[in-house]
Protein backbone atom coordinates (compact mmCIF):
# COMPACT_ATOMS: atom_id res chain seq x y z
CA UNK A 1 0.00 0.00 0.00
CA UNK A 2 1.26 3.49 -0.84
CA UNK A 3 2.25 5.69 2.06
CA UNK A 4 0.39 8.99 2.49
CA UNK A 5 3.60 10.93 3.04
CA UNK A 6 6.79 10.45 1.09
CA UNK A 7 9.56 9.04 3.29
CA UNK A 8 12.77 11.01 3.80
CA UNK A 9 14.90 8.15 2.48
CA UNK A 10 14.56 5.02 0.37
CA UNK A 11 16.95 2.31 -0.67
CA UNK A 12 15.64 2.47 -4.27
CA UNK A 13 14.02 5.50 -5.88
CA UNK A 14 12.24 4.90 -9.19
CA UNK A 15 11.67 8.05 -11.23
CA UNK A 16 8.90 7.66 -13.79
CA UNK A 17 6.06 5.24 -14.35
CA UNK A 18 5.06 3.25 -17.42
CA UNK A 19 6.05 -0.36 -18.12
CA UNK A 20 9.70 0.15 -17.13
CA UNK A 21 8.98 1.97 -13.88
CA UNK A 22 6.15 -0.25 -12.69
CA UNK A 23 8.03 -3.46 -13.53
CA UNK A 24 11.09 -2.18 -11.68
CA UNK A 25 8.82 -1.44 -8.71
CA UNK A 26 7.42 -4.99 -8.75
CA UNK A 27 10.86 -6.59 -8.78
CA UNK A 28 12.37 -4.19 -6.25
CA UNK A 29 9.42 -4.81 -3.93
CA UNK A 30 9.84 -8.58 -4.23
CA UNK A 31 13.48 -8.06 -3.24
CA UNK A 32 12.23 -6.38 -0.03
CA UNK A 33 13.82 -3.06 -0.99
CA UNK A 34 10.61 -1.08 -0.28
CA UNK A 35 11.04 1.13 -3.36
CA UNK A 36 9.55 4.57 -3.77
CA UNK A 37 8.16 5.32 -7.24
CA UNK A 38 7.40 8.90 -8.31
CA UNK A 39 5.03 8.80 -11.26
CA UNK A 40 5.91 12.01 -13.05
CA UNK A 41 3.83 14.31 -15.23
CA UNK A 42 2.15 11.49 -17.19
CA UNK A 43 1.42 8.56 -14.84
CA UNK A 44 1.51 5.41 -16.91
CA UNK A 45 3.55 6.94 -19.72
CA UNK A 46 2.72 6.87 -23.43
CA UNK A 47 0.41 3.86 -23.15
CA UNK A 48 -2.16 6.06 -21.41
CA UNK A 49 -2.78 7.78 -24.77
CA UNK A 50 -2.92 4.47 -26.69
CA UNK A 51 -6.21 2.77 -27.48
CA UNK A 52 -6.03 -0.95 -28.30
CA UNK A 53 -2.88 -2.87 -27.35
CA UNK A 54 -2.59 -6.25 -29.06
CA UNK A 55 1.09 -7.04 -28.53
CA UNK A 56 1.24 -7.37 -24.74
CA UNK A 57 1.83 -11.05 -23.87
CA UNK A 58 -1.20 -12.61 -22.21
CA UNK A 59 -3.65 -9.99 -23.43
CA UNK A 60 -5.17 -10.58 -26.86
CA UNK A 61 -6.49 -7.03 -26.72
CA UNK A 62 -6.48 -4.46 -23.94
CA UNK A 63 -6.84 -0.70 -23.75
CA UNK A 64 -3.57 1.11 -23.05
CA UNK A 65 -4.86 3.00 -19.99
CA UNK A 66 -6.36 -0.22 -18.57
CA UNK A 67 -3.02 -2.02 -18.94
CA UNK A 68 -1.23 0.75 -17.05
CA UNK A 69 -3.82 0.70 -14.26
CA UNK A 70 -3.22 -3.03 -13.90
CA UNK A 71 0.54 -2.56 -13.78
CA UNK A 72 0.25 0.16 -11.15
CA UNK A 73 -2.08 -2.00 -9.05
CA UNK A 74 0.37 -4.88 -9.33
CA UNK A 75 3.26 -2.71 -8.13
CA UNK A 76 1.19 -1.41 -5.20
CA UNK A 77 0.12 -4.96 -4.28
CA UNK A 78 3.78 -6.00 -4.10
CA UNK A 79 4.43 -3.18 -1.62
CA UNK A 80 5.79 -0.35 -3.75
CA UNK A 81 5.22 3.16 -2.38
CA UNK A 82 3.84 5.14 -5.31
CA UNK A 83 3.42 8.91 -5.29
CA UNK A 84 1.72 11.27 -7.71
CA UNK A 85 4.45 13.87 -7.95
CA UNK A 86 7.16 15.10 -10.32
CA UNK A 87 10.89 15.15 -9.66
CA UNK A 88 12.09 18.64 -10.54
CA UNK A 89 15.73 18.23 -9.46
CA UNK A 90 17.88 15.14 -9.12
CA UNK A 91 21.38 15.45 -7.67
CA UNK A 92 23.53 12.47 -8.60
CA UNK A 93 26.73 14.13 -7.42
CA UNK A 94 26.17 13.32 -3.75
CA UNK A 95 25.54 10.17 -1.74
CA UNK A 96 22.88 9.33 -0.93
CA UNK A 97 21.37 10.75 -4.11
CA UNK A 98 18.89 13.58 -3.60
CA UNK A 99 15.58 14.18 -5.38
CA UNK A 100 13.43 17.28 -4.99
CA UNK A 101 9.80 17.22 -6.10
CA UNK A 102 7.25 19.67 -7.40
CA UNK A 103 5.24 19.25 -4.20
CA UNK A 104 8.18 20.41 -2.11
CA UNK A 105 9.01 16.89 -0.93
CA UNK A 106 12.68 15.90 -0.70
CA UNK A 107 13.92 12.32 -0.64
CA UNK A 108 17.34 10.69 -0.56
CA UNK A 109 18.12 7.30 -2.09
CA UNK A 110 20.94 4.77 -2.07
CA UNK A 111 20.13 3.74 -5.65
CA UNK A 112 18.09 5.37 -8.43
CA UNK A 113 16.27 3.78 -11.35
CA UNK A 114 15.42 6.23 -14.13
CA UNK A 115 12.33 5.31 -16.17
CA UNK A 116 11.21 8.69 -17.45
CA UNK A 117 10.66 7.46 -21.01
CA UNK A 118 10.61 9.39 -24.25
CA UNK A 119 7.95 11.33 -26.06
CA UNK A 120 7.22 11.22 -29.77
CA UNK A 121 7.66 14.54 -31.50
CA UNK A 122 4.38 15.76 -32.98
CA UNK A 123 3.55 18.34 -35.63
CA UNK A 124 1.50 20.40 -33.19
CA UNK A 125 -1.57 20.95 -35.33
CA UNK A 126 -5.04 20.77 -33.67
CA UNK A 127 -6.41 18.06 -35.96
CA UNK A 128 -3.46 15.82 -35.13
CA UNK A 129 -4.33 16.05 -31.44
CA UNK A 130 -8.00 15.40 -32.15
CA UNK A 131 -7.38 12.07 -33.88
CA UNK A 132 -4.56 10.70 -31.69
CA UNK A 133 -5.40 7.08 -31.06
CA UNK A 134 -8.14 7.20 -33.71
CA UNK A 135 -6.07 7.07 -36.88
CA UNK A 136 -3.13 9.22 -35.80
CA UNK A 137 -0.13 7.39 -34.33
CA UNK A 138 3.60 7.78 -33.75
CA UNK A 139 4.40 4.06 -33.56
CA UNK A 140 4.10 1.85 -36.64
CA UNK A 141 5.12 -1.33 -34.81
CA UNK A 142 2.46 -0.64 -32.18
CA UNK A 143 -0.44 0.22 -34.47
CA UNK A 144 0.38 -0.91 -38.01
CA UNK A 145 -1.59 -4.15 -37.61
CA UNK A 146 -4.86 -2.17 -37.44
CA UNK A 147 -4.42 -0.92 -41.01
CA UNK A 148 -4.47 -4.13 -43.03
CA UNK A 149 -5.53 -3.29 -46.57
CA UNK A 150 -5.78 0.46 -45.82
CA UNK A 151 -4.04 3.49 -47.29
CA UNK A 152 -1.61 5.21 -44.92
CA UNK A 153 0.32 8.50 -44.87
CA UNK A 154 3.67 8.81 -43.08
CA UNK A 155 5.34 12.18 -42.47
CA UNK A 156 9.10 12.54 -41.98
CA UNK A 157 12.40 12.28 -43.80
CA UNK A 158 14.88 10.47 -41.55
CA UNK A 159 15.64 6.84 -40.79
CA UNK A 160 12.61 6.53 -38.52
CA UNK A 161 10.19 7.70 -41.20
CA UNK A 162 11.59 5.41 -43.88
CA UNK A 163 11.77 2.41 -41.54
CA UNK A 164 8.19 2.96 -40.42
CA UNK A 165 6.96 3.41 -43.99
CA UNK A 166 8.63 0.16 -45.03
CA UNK A 167 7.26 -1.67 -42.01
CA UNK A 168 3.74 -0.44 -42.75
CA UNK A 169 3.88 -1.95 -46.26
CA UNK A 170 3.42 -5.30 -44.50
CA UNK A 171 -0.16 -4.26 -43.76
CA UNK A 172 -1.24 -1.32 -45.92
CA UNK A 173 -2.39 -1.39 -49.52
CA UNK A 174 -0.48 1.87 -50.11
CA UNK A 175 1.93 3.99 -48.06
CA UNK A 176 2.53 7.63 -48.96
CA UNK A 177 5.62 9.24 -47.43
CA UNK A 178 5.43 13.03 -47.16
CA UNK A 179 8.56 15.15 -46.70
CA UNK A 180 8.90 18.93 -46.65
CA UNK A 181 12.19 18.84 -48.57
CA UNK A 182 13.22 17.38 -51.94
CA UNK A 183 15.52 14.73 -50.50
CA UNK A 184 15.53 12.39 -47.51
CA UNK A 185 17.98 12.37 -44.60
CA UNK A 186 17.70 8.60 -44.18
CA UNK A 187 20.56 6.23 -44.93
CA UNK A 188 20.99 5.51 -48.64
CA UNK A 189 20.32 1.80 -48.28
CA UNK A 190 16.96 2.56 -46.66
CA UNK A 191 16.11 5.09 -49.34
CA UNK A 192 16.92 2.48 -51.97
CA UNK A 193 14.48 0.00 -50.45
CA UNK A 194 11.82 2.68 -50.12
CA UNK A 195 12.01 3.92 -53.72
CA UNK A 196 11.93 0.37 -55.09
CA UNK A 197 8.91 -0.74 -53.07
CA UNK A 198 5.77 -1.03 -55.22
CA UNK A 199 3.43 0.00 -52.39
CA UNK A 200 5.27 3.25 -51.60
CA UNK A 201 4.74 6.72 -53.07
CA UNK A 202 6.74 9.79 -52.01
CA UNK A 203 5.43 13.35 -52.08
CA UNK A 204 8.23 15.92 -51.94
CA UNK A 205 8.24 19.56 -50.80
CA UNK A 206 4.98 19.26 -48.85
CA UNK A 207 3.95 19.79 -45.25
CA UNK A 208 0.87 18.54 -43.44
CA UNK A 209 -1.75 21.27 -43.20
CA UNK A 210 -4.54 19.24 -41.59
CA UNK A 211 -5.63 15.73 -40.70
CA UNK A 212 -9.12 15.13 -42.04
CA UNK A 213 -11.67 12.77 -40.55
CA UNK A 214 -15.12 11.95 -39.25
CA UNK A 215 -16.54 12.66 -35.81
CA UNK A 216 -18.96 9.74 -35.49
CA UNK A 217 -17.22 7.40 -35.23
CA UNK A 218 -14.00 9.32 -34.72
CA UNK A 219 -11.52 8.38 -37.44
CA UNK A 220 -9.14 9.66 -40.12
CA UNK A 221 -10.26 9.86 -43.75
CA UNK A 222 -7.41 11.81 -45.34
CA UNK A 223 -4.50 14.23 -44.98
CA UNK A 224 -4.43 17.73 -46.45
CA UNK A 225 -0.97 18.65 -47.72
CA UNK A 226 0.46 22.04 -48.65
CA UNK A 227 3.31 22.62 -51.10
CA UNK A 228 6.01 24.57 -49.24
CA UNK A 229 7.10 26.31 -52.45
CA UNK A 230 3.81 27.19 -54.14
CA UNK A 231 1.26 26.97 -51.32
CA UNK A 232 -0.95 24.68 -53.43
CA UNK A 233 -2.94 22.14 -51.43
CA UNK A 234 -3.99 18.58 -52.10
CA UNK A 235 -5.77 15.84 -50.14
CA UNK A 236 -4.37 12.31 -49.89
CA UNK A 237 -7.01 9.72 -48.88
CA UNK A 238 -5.92 7.69 -45.85
CA UNK A 239 -7.34 5.99 -42.78
CA UNK A 240 -4.02 6.07 -40.93
CA UNK A 241 -1.58 8.93 -40.37
CA UNK A 242 1.81 8.18 -38.81
CA UNK A 243 4.07 10.93 -37.48
CA UNK A 244 7.73 9.87 -37.71
CA UNK A 245 9.74 12.99 -37.02
CA UNK A 246 11.68 11.57 -34.09
CA UNK A 247 11.44 11.09 -30.32
CA UNK A 248 12.66 13.20 -27.42
CA UNK A 249 14.00 11.21 -24.46
CA UNK A 250 13.00 12.71 -21.12
CA UNK A 251 16.58 13.14 -19.91
CA UNK A 252 16.44 16.77 -18.78
CA UNK A 253 16.95 15.80 -15.13
CA UNK A 254 20.27 14.11 -15.85
CA UNK A 255 21.56 15.63 -19.10
CA UNK A 256 24.54 17.29 -17.36
CA UNK A 257 25.21 14.39 -15.00
CA UNK A 258 25.04 11.15 -16.99
CA UNK A 259 26.64 10.12 -20.25
CA UNK A 260 24.10 10.40 -23.08
CA UNK A 261 24.03 9.26 -26.71
CA UNK A 262 21.95 9.47 -29.91
CA UNK A 263 20.43 12.85 -29.18
CA UNK A 264 19.80 12.63 -25.45
CA UNK A 265 19.20 8.97 -24.61
CA UNK A 266 20.86 7.78 -21.39
CA UNK A 267 23.78 5.50 -22.18
CA UNK A 268 23.89 2.17 -20.33
CA UNK A 269 26.57 -0.48 -20.24
CA UNK A 270 25.85 -3.16 -22.84
CA UNK A 271 23.73 -5.98 -21.48
CA UNK A 272 22.89 -4.08 -18.29
CA UNK A 273 21.02 -0.99 -17.11
CA UNK A 274 24.08 0.53 -15.41
CA UNK A 275 24.73 4.17 -16.29
CA UNK A 276 27.95 6.18 -16.04
CA UNK A 277 27.37 6.75 -12.29
CA UNK A 278 27.48 3.69 -10.02
CA UNK A 279 24.16 3.15 -8.26
CA UNK A 280 22.17 4.88 -11.01
CA UNK A 281 20.29 2.66 -13.46
CA UNK A 282 18.13 3.48 -16.48
CA UNK A 283 15.42 1.51 -18.24
CA UNK A 284 12.85 1.74 -20.99
CA UNK A 285 12.49 4.35 -23.71
CA UNK A 286 14.84 6.72 -21.90
CA UNK A 287 17.69 4.47 -23.04
CA UNK A 288 16.15 2.76 -26.07
CA UNK A 289 16.03 4.52 -29.44
CA UNK A 290 15.70 1.25 -31.37
CA UNK A 291 12.78 -0.89 -30.13
CA UNK A 292 10.57 1.48 -28.09
CA UNK A 293 8.08 -1.25 -27.14
CA UNK A 294 6.13 -1.72 -23.91
CA UNK A 295 7.37 -5.27 -23.52
CA UNK A 296 11.04 -4.35 -23.99
CA UNK A 297 10.63 -1.47 -21.54
CA UNK A 298 9.13 -3.85 -18.99
CA UNK A 299 12.05 -6.23 -19.51
CA UNK A 300 14.52 -3.42 -18.88
CA UNK A 301 12.60 -2.44 -15.76
CA UNK A 302 13.12 -5.97 -14.46
CA UNK A 303 16.83 -5.77 -15.32
CA UNK A 304 17.18 -2.41 -13.57
CA UNK A 305 15.65 -3.69 -10.34
CA UNK A 306 17.88 -6.77 -10.37
CA UNK A 307 20.94 -4.65 -11.17
CA UNK A 308 20.07 -2.27 -8.33
CA UNK A 309 19.49 -5.13 -5.89
CA UNK A 310 22.90 -6.64 -6.67
CA UNK A 311 24.65 -3.29 -6.50
CA UNK A 312 23.11 -2.50 -3.12
CA UNK A 313 24.07 -5.92 -1.79
CA UNK A 314 27.67 -5.30 -2.82
CA UNK A 315 27.97 -1.69 -1.68
CA UNK A 316 25.48 -1.11 1.14
CA UNK A 317 24.65 -2.85 4.36
CA UNK A 318 20.99 -3.62 4.92
CA UNK A 319 18.95 -0.88 6.57
CA UNK A 320 18.38 2.78 5.85
CA UNK A 321 21.01 5.39 6.69
CA UNK A 322 20.17 8.36 8.83
CA UNK A 323 18.29 10.74 6.47
CA UNK A 324 19.70 13.68 8.42
CA UNK A 325 23.29 12.60 7.92
CA UNK A 326 25.50 14.76 5.71
CA UNK A 327 25.67 13.55 2.12
CA UNK A 328 28.98 12.60 0.59
CA UNK A 329 30.21 13.36 -2.93
CA UNK A 330 29.36 10.58 -5.37
CA UNK A 331 32.05 8.63 -7.14
CA UNK A 332 31.67 9.04 -10.90
CA UNK A 333 33.04 6.97 -13.71
CA UNK A 334 34.27 8.34 -16.99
Amino acid sequence: MSETKMPAHTRVLIVGSGPAGYTAAVYASRAMLEPVLIQGMQPGGQLTITTEVENWPGETQIQGPELMVKMEEHARAMGANIFIDTVTRLDLGVRPFVAECDSGARITADAVILATGAQARWLGIPSEEKFKGFGVSACATCDGFFYRGHEIVVVGGGNTAVEEALFLTNFASKVTLVHRRDSLRAEKILQDRLFKHPKVAVIWDHEVAEVLGDDSPLGVTGVKLRNVKTGAEQVVPATGFFVAIGHSPASELVKDQLELHSGGYVKVEAGTTRTSIPGVFAAGDLTDHVYRQAVTSAGMGCMAALDAERWLAEHHEAGQPDPNAAVEPAEQTA
